[in-house]
């Protein structure tokens, strides 16, 4: 379990000190030189009741955004396996759900199916859940559910407004007792104090187990929503960010997840080095967008990087 003030003191560390305390921690638990490629679908767009202030898809914004319904199932499983060719392991699935009502499960649990059988590693993110909910999507082979904290619970409120801080956690505490793996981290650049980003990986370093996947978002000031003019973070503190959630969760998948367009390739190397081994490719994340798949291979080419590598598929058609 670690306090604030040992998160703080780990945080505020000289610099070279952190990172090289983070790549050390990184090389104990994972090839340094290999990140996993994950590909981000939104199975249905807009129209979310939630206010989360850094959205495009609530239908409190005036972002532009219009509604769209539950893609068809063929499809999600199709464009699953056009990412699973193009060298994705990892496939998630997002809606703008406050959450899934029952009619959904059906279609939602015949895509988790449908993408397993690909061989592929399966993430959703589908808003609230309730245990029975959990249960299903978990009998349906899903890996991970991912639902972000997404700040410090002191300054969630100043995002979010719709839900608490523990509505969170209780997703998570039903997503972990149906057996799934965790994924959930939060966004940065949002206003938030320093303080806040310490507090955020404290409270998911003390959860009772370490989510499995930690992703680590960077603002994407998107027009129309209320943090359209937010003062950027700075590289430096993202990536101090990412070094301390390398180091208090060591065996955790560290994601460097949106808002990487707006980053440089030295700063995406910096996050690399600080224990950084998951990124998204394609060029649109949800609704925003993500670097093209021929500037991610370069750098990792420039970098000596490799993409993890799909498992052998298993007897049942499961990695």
């Amino acid at each position: 379990m670690w306090t604030v003030e040992e998160a703080a003191a780990l945080y505020n560390l000289p610099f070279n000190d952190l990172l090289f305390r983070a790549q050390t921690v990184h090389r104990e638990n994972f090839d340094p030189n290999r990140v996993q490629l994950s590909r981000l679908l939104s199975i249905k767009t807009g129209g979310c009741p939630e206010d989360c202030a850094y959205c495009s898809q609530s239908v409190h914004h005036e972002s532009g955004l219009s509604a769209s319904k539950l893609m068809e199932v063929e499809r999600v499983i199709a464009e699953a396996r056009t990412a699973r060719d193009a060298g994705a392991t990892r496939y998630c699935m997002g809606a703008a759900w406050r959450n899934p009502k029952p009619r959904d499960m059906e279609a939602v649990v015949a895509m988790v199916k449908g993408v397993k059988a690909l061989g592929m590693e399966t993430c959703m993110t589908l808003g609230m859940l309730d245990r029975a909910q959990s249960e299903q999507l978990s009998h349906a082979g899903l890996d991970y559910y991912n639902h972000n904290i997404d700040t410090s619970e002191r300054y969630y409120s100043e995002i979010i407004t719709t839900r608490n801080f523990t509505d969170r956690l209780e997703t998570l505490d039903n997503v972990r007792a149906a057996g799934m793996k965790v994924c959930c981290g939060g966004i940065v650049g949002m206003g938030e104090l320093a303080d806040d980003r310490i507090a955020m990986l404290t409270t998911l370093a003390n959860l009772p187990e370490h989510p499995e996947s930690v992703p680590i978002n960077m603002l994407i000031p998107i027009p129309g929503t209320p943090l359209a003019d937010a003062t950027p973070i700075s590289p430096i503190d993202f990536v101090r960010t990412v070094a301390t959630a390398r180091i208090m969760m060591p065996e955790s998948v560290v994601r460097l997840s949106a808002g990487r367009t707006a980053m440089t390739d030295e700063m995406q190397a910096l996050c690399f080095f600080a224990g950084a081994n998951s990124i998204f490719v394609g060029d649109t994340l949800l609704t925003a967008g993500n670097p093209e798949n021929d500037k991610d291979m370069d750098l990792f080419r420039r970098l000596g990087l490799q993409p993890m590598e799909l498992e052998p598929m298993g007897q049942e058609g499961a990695p």
